[in-house]
C-alpha cells in the first residue's frame, strides 16, 4: 500500500495543476505514457478528497458557513456574510478539473487502449460520476461531455452542458456500471483507498450515489426521482458502516496525501462552531467530540457556546457584548481537525436517512422510522473511524433516541436534520441536500453589503478567467444560467 501511494504521490507531484481556468486545465502537458491505470485511480481519489485550497475556500469558506456548521468574525470568510469574493467562489471548479477530471478522463481513454478488465473500467466511470456531482450542483452547468477532452479531441475550450443533461448521463453511468460490477476484487486492487477493489463495496456505492442524485430530482421531476430511488433501492445500497466510501489520509510528503480540512484548521484558527449547530447538539453525544472551547479545549457541555453567524467584530460587540470570540466552541482539533483525518464522500447514515425519507415519501424500503434510527446510530457509530477517543456507546445513543423518538409528523424535517448533522465537514453535500429540502430550517444573515440581500446564496459562481479565455462557452451558459450567487441550479428550481 506504501508503495503504491507513493508512486501515486510521485504523479501527482509531477502532473498536478494549480490551474485558474479552463484552457490551462485541458490542456495535457508532457502526458507521461507509462503510468499504470492504478496509480491513476490512487491519484484520483485523492485529487477528488481534496488539496487545502479548494476545500478551505469551497468547502469551508463558502458551504461550512453557510450550512451554519461553522461561523466566524473573520472577514475573508465569505460564506458567513453572504459576500463574494470571485477566486474562492470558483476555487473548486478551478481545482479540480485540472486533475481530478483530467486524471479520470485520462483513465478511461487508457483502460480501453490497454484493454483492461470491465470491472475496471465501471470502477473508473463510477469515480467519474462522483467527481461530476460535486462540481455540478455546486455550479450548476459545467463543461462534461466535452471536459478533459484537449489530448483526445483537441478541445480547449469545452461548451458547458445543462445540468438535465449531466443528471440523466449520470444516472445511466451508475446503472450500467454497477451492472458490470460482481463480488470479487477488482484489479485495482490496494491502489483503491476507498475499497481496497471489492467490486461488492463499489456496486453498493454506486446505487447508494444512485440514490442521491435521484433525490436530487424530488423539485423537477418528481416521477423520476421514484424512479431512480427505486432502482437504487432494488439494486441494493450501503449495509452498514463497512461500507463507507471514504479516503484514509496520512502525513505523506508534500502535502500531498494530507487531508486537505486538515491542512486548513492547520493554518487558520477563525472558524467556529455556529450556534445553530451547537443549539441543534445540545444533549447529543457527539457535541464533544465535534467541539471544544476555544480559550481553554474544554469540552464540558456547559462551556461549548455557538458564535452566531453573520457577525464581524464589531457587529459580536454590538449584539452580544462579546470584543472577541475566544469564549465560543471551535471543532476539536484533539479529535476531528488533523491532517490524517477520514475524509467521507458517502456514508451509510446518509443511505438510512434516505431510505427514511423514501419510506415517508413513497412507502418504500420499509418502515421510515427504523430507518431513521438506523440513520442516527451509524451516525454516531462512524465517528469510531477518528479514534478511540471519538467512540460512542450503545447505551448513550439508545438514550438520545428515547430522548428525541421519530416524530412521523416532521419526519422529513427531522430526518434530513439529521442528514444535515451527518454531513458536517463533507460540506458540499450538506449544501446541496440542504437546497434540495430546504431542512434544517437556516435564519439566512443580512451583513451590510451583502451579494444576496440577506438570503442564503444557492450556488458558486465560474471562474473570471473564463469571460476571457472561453468566452464564446461562458457567454452562451450565462445567457440560460446567470453567474450569480443568488441564480438557482436545475434541480433547485
Amino acid at each position: 500500500m506504501k508503495k503504491i501511494i507513493y508512486a501515486s504521490l510521485c504523479f501527482m507531484l509531477v502532473f498536478s495543476s494549480c490551474d485558474k481556468g479552463f484552457e490551462e486545465i485541458n490542456v495535457n502537458p508532457t502526458k507521461p505514457s507509462q503510468v499504470g491505470v492504478t496509480t491513476k485511480l490512487t491519484s484520483t481519489q485523492l485529487f477528488t478528497s481534496g488539496e487545502r485550497y479548494e476545500n478551505w475556500r469551497a468547502n469551508l469558506i463558502y458551504c461550512s458557513t453557510m450550512m451554519q456548521h461553522f461561523s466566524t468574525t473573520a472577514g475573508y470568510w465569505s460564506g458567513d456574510k453572504y459576500t463574494w469574493e470571485k477566486g474562492y467562489a470558483s476555487s473548486m471548479i478551478d481545482r479540480i478539473y485540472g486533475n481530478a477530471v483530467k486524471t479520470v478522463e485520462d483513465m478511461l481513454v487508457q483502460i480501453e487502449e490497454e484493454g483492461q478488465p470491465e470491472e475496471m473500467k465501471a470502477i473508473t466511470r463510477i469515480m467519474r460520476v462522483f467527481i461530476y456531482h460535486r462540481l455540478t450542483d455546486l455550479y450548476g452547468d459545467v463543461p462534461y461531455s466535452e471536459a478533459g477532452a484537449a489530448y483526445t479531441d483537441g478541445v480547449f475550450t469545452p461548451a458547458y452542458d445543462e445540468q438535465s443533461f449531466i443528471y440523466m448521463d449520470m444516472l445511466k453511468e451508475l446503472e450500467e456500471s454497477a451492472s458490470v460490477l460482481g463480488s470479487g476484487t477488482s484489479g485495482f486492487g490496494a491502489a483503491d483507498l476507498m475499497f481496497q477493489g471489492d467490486q461488492a463495496k463499489w456496486k453498493r456505492f454506486a446505487y447508494s450515489m444512485m440514490m442521491r442524485l435521484g433525490f436530487r430530482l424530488i423539485k423537477v421531476d418528481p416521477a423520476a426521482s421514484k424512479e431512480w430511488v427505486t432502482k437504487a433501492i432494488n439494486g441494493g445500497v450501503m449495509m452498514s458502516n463497512d461500507d463507507i466510501a471514504y479516503i484514509e489520509h496520512a502525513l505523506g510528503p508534500e502535502g500531498i496525501n494530507k487531508n486537505g480540512n486538515g491542512e486548513v484548521f492547520t493554518a487558520d484558527n477563525n472558524m467556529r462552531m455556529s450556534k445553530t449547530f451547537v443549539d441543534f447538539l445540545q444533549g447529543d453525544p457527539r457535541l464533544p467530540i465535534l467541539a471544544a472551547r476555544k480559550s481553554d479545549g474544554s469540552t464540558d457541555v456547559a462551556d461549548l457556546i455557538g458564535l452566531p453567524n453573520g457577525l464581524d467584530s464589531n457587529l459580536l460587540e454590538e449584539s452580544t457584548g462579546e470584543t472577541d470570540s475566544e469564549a465560543y466552541a471551535e471543532p476539536n482539533r484533539n479529535i476531528i481537525t488533523g491532517e490524517d483525518a477520514p475524509m467521507f464522500f458517502q456514508t451509510y447514515a446518509e443511505v438510512e436517512f434516505m431510505l427514511a425519507e423514501a419510506g415517508e415519501r413513497w412507502g418504500l424500503a420499509g418502515d421510515p422510522e427504523e430507518h431513521y434510527n438506523a440513520g442516527v446510530r451509524a451516525a454516531m457509530k462512524m465517528l469510531a473511524i477518528y479514534g478511540e477517543a471519538a467512540t460512542i456507546g450503545d447505551s448513550e445513543i439508545d438514550q438520545y433516541l428515547l430522548d428525541n423518538p421519530y416524530d412521523s409528523a416532521n419526519a422529513l424535517q427531522q430526518i434530513n436534520t439529521q442528514y444535515w448533522a451527518a454531513t458536517f465537514l463533507n460540506e458540499y453535500e450538506a449544501y446541496a441536500n440542504w437546497r434540495r429540502v430546504g431542512y434544517p430550517v437556516l435564519i439566512a444573515v443580512n451583513f451590510p453589503g451583502n451579494e444576496t440581500n440577506g438570503t442564503i446564496p444557492r450556488r458558486l459562481t465560474y471562474s473570471t478567467s473564463e469571460q476571457s479565455i472561453n468566452k464564446e462557452n461562458y457567454e452562451e451558459v450565462i445567457a440560460r444560467q446567470p453567474d450569480l450567487l443568488t441564480t438557482r441550479v436545475w434541480w433547485d428550481k
